[in-house]
C-alpha cells in the first residue's frame, strides 16, 4: 500500500481558517433540545448572548442577527444602507475584498478599489488620496476587510478611519471582521467603524450558519434613506420583532453554543485570547522562516507589520503544487490545511491558528506539513518544528 493511500485513523487535526475546531462543550451545549423562541427561558439567553457579543464587538450600538454565513451579512450590510448607483470605495486586500466588491456591482452598486499588491498590503497614501479627491463625497462607505483570510494580512481600521477623518469625508466605514473577531483585537466605537461584520465559524468557535452586523447610529440614519430591495435582511422589519433581528425562526441552538463560546472567551480573557493566538501565529511563522531554506516555502506576506494572528498563508517554491502538499496531509495523516483561494489556487497553501487552539495542536499540524512536504519532493530546510519549539519554549519561559 501507498503511503499516501492508507486510511488515517485518529481525530483530525482541523487546521483550516475557517469553519474551525468547535470545543466540545460548545458541541454539547449546541445539541439542545427544540426549544421556542418566544419562551422567556430562552429570550433570556438570546437577551446574554447579543449582549455578549456586544462585548466581544467592543460596542454599545445595534446589533441585527441572520440565519447566514458571513455573505449574508455583507449582503445585509449593502442592501440596509445603500441606493441604486451609489458608489462604494474597497480597499484590496485579496480574495475576499474582491469577492465583495463583486457582491455590491450584483447588487447595482458602483465600485472604486484601491488597488493593493497582496503580499504587501495597500498603501495608506492612496486610500488618503482617494477620499481627498472625491470632493463631491460620491463615495458612501469605504469597504475594508480587517483580516484577509486568503493571503495572511491584516488591514489596520485605525489607519483606513484616520483617511477619513484626515479628509473631513463622510462616507461610512464597514469592515468584515469575520476572520478577525475573537482573535485579533477588534474595537467598534472606539475605531469608528460604522458596520461590522462578523460570522459564528471561527473565532468565536460555533457551527457555520449565523451572522451578524454591528451597526452604529450613523449607518442606521444612512439605513432610513437606503432604496436596494430588501425583505428578510430589513433591519427596519428586524427593530420591529421582540429579537430585533431574524425575519422568521431563530437558530435557537446556535445561541445555547454562543453562550457557551462566550464564557469561554471571557473566562479566558479577550486580551489573554488575543497574546494567545499571536503567540501560536508567531510559531508558525518561524518554522516556515526556517522551511524557506534551501529555496523552499515562504512566508505569502511580505509586511511583518500586518502580519495576521488567526492565518498564516503559505507560498509554494516555483513548479510545485501546493494541492500535492494538502492531499498528503489530509489523506495519509488526517490534518487538514486550507487551500489557496482565487488566483493563489495551488500556488499557496494556509494554516489556521484561530479559535480553540494550543501548543501541542500547532505543533502536530507544523510537523505533519513538514513530513508532507519531504514526502511531496518540496526543497526546504528541515528542522522547521524545531525552530517553533524554540520560540513556544522561550515565551513560557517568560521570554
Amino acid at each position: 500500500m501507498s503511503a499516501t493511500a492508507r486510511l488515517p485513523r485518529g481525530r483530525q487535526f482541523f487546521a483550516n481558517p475557517g469553519p474551525t475546531n468547535i470545543p466540545d462543550s460548545i458541541l454539547k451545549a449546541v445539541a439542545h433540545v427544540t426549544i421556542d423562541f418566544n419562551d422567556p427561558a430562552f429570550l433570556a439567553v438570546y437577551d446574554h448572548c447579543v449582549a455578549g457579543l456586544k462585548r466581544v464587538l467592543r460596542t454599545e450600538q445595534e446589533v441585527f442577527l441572520y440565519t447566514g454565513s458571513g455573505h449574508a451579512a455583507w449582503e445585509a450590510a449593502l442592501v440596509n444602507l445603500f441606493s441604486p448607483g451609489d458608489t462604494l470605495l474597497v480597499v484590496e486586500t485579496g480574495y475576499f475584498s474582491e469577492s465583495w466588491a463583486k457582491m455590491a456591482q450584483d447588487l447595482g452598486l458602483k465600485v472604486r478599489t484601491i488597488a493593493a499588491d497582496w503580499r504587501r498590503g495597500v498603501d495608506y497614501a492612496a486610500i488618503r488620496a482617494a477620499l481627498a479627491a472625491d470632493g463631491a463625497h460620491e463615495i458612501k462607505a469605504v469597504c475594508a476587510v480587517h483580516n484577509e483570510t486568503a493571503t495572511g494580512m491584516v488591514l489596520p481600521l485605525t489607519e483606513v478611519r484616520a483617511a477619513l477623518d484626515a479628509a473631513g469625508h463622510p462616507a461610512l466605514l464597514l469592515a468584515d471582521t469575520i476572520s478577525s473577531l475573537g482573535s485579533i483585537d477588534f474595537r467598534m466605537d472606539a475605531w469608528g467603524v460604522d458596520v461590522a461584520v462578523g460570522g459564528s465559524q471561527k473565532g468565536l468557535m460555533l457551527p457555520t450558519g449565523m451572522s451578524f452586523t454591528g451597526v452604529s447610529a450613523k449607518a442606521m440614519a444612512a439605513h432610513a434613506g437606503s432604496r436596494l430591495p430588501k425583505s428578510y435582511f430589513n433591519w427596519t422589519n428586524m427593530l420591529a420583532r421582540r429579537h430585533k433581528s431574524f425575519i422568521g425562526t431563530v437558530p435557537t441552538s446556535l445561541f445555547y453554543g454562543l453562550k457557551e463560546s462566550l464564557r469561554l472567551l471571557e473566562e479566558e480573557g479577550l486580551d489573554q485570547v488575543f497574546t494567545r493566538h499571536a503567540r501560536l501565529a508567531e510559531a508558525v511563522r518561524r518554522c516556515v522562516r526556517h522551511w524557506s531554506g534551501n529555496n523552499g516555502p515562504q512566508l505569502f506576506c511580505l509586511s511583518p507589520d500586518r502580519y495576521s494572528d488567526s492565518v498564516t498563508a503559505i507560498l509554494m517554491p516555483e513548479g510545485h503544487d501546493a494541492e500535492a502538499v494538502r492531499r498528503i496531509a489530509l489523506q495519509t495523516f488526517n490534518v487538514s490545511l486550507g487551500g489557496g483561494l482565487g488566483r493563489l489556487g495551488g500556488q499557496v497553501f494556509r494554516i489556521g491558528h484561530l479559535g480553540d487552539l494550543n501548543e501541542p495542536m500547532i505543533l502536530g499540524t507544523l510537523s505533519t506539513v513538514e513530513v508532507a512536504l519531504r514526502l511531496a519532493g518540496v526543497p526546504h530546510a528541515s528542522g522547521g518544528v524545531d525552530a517553533a519549539i524554540a520560540y513556544l519554549a522561550e515565551a513560557a519561559r517568560g521570554g
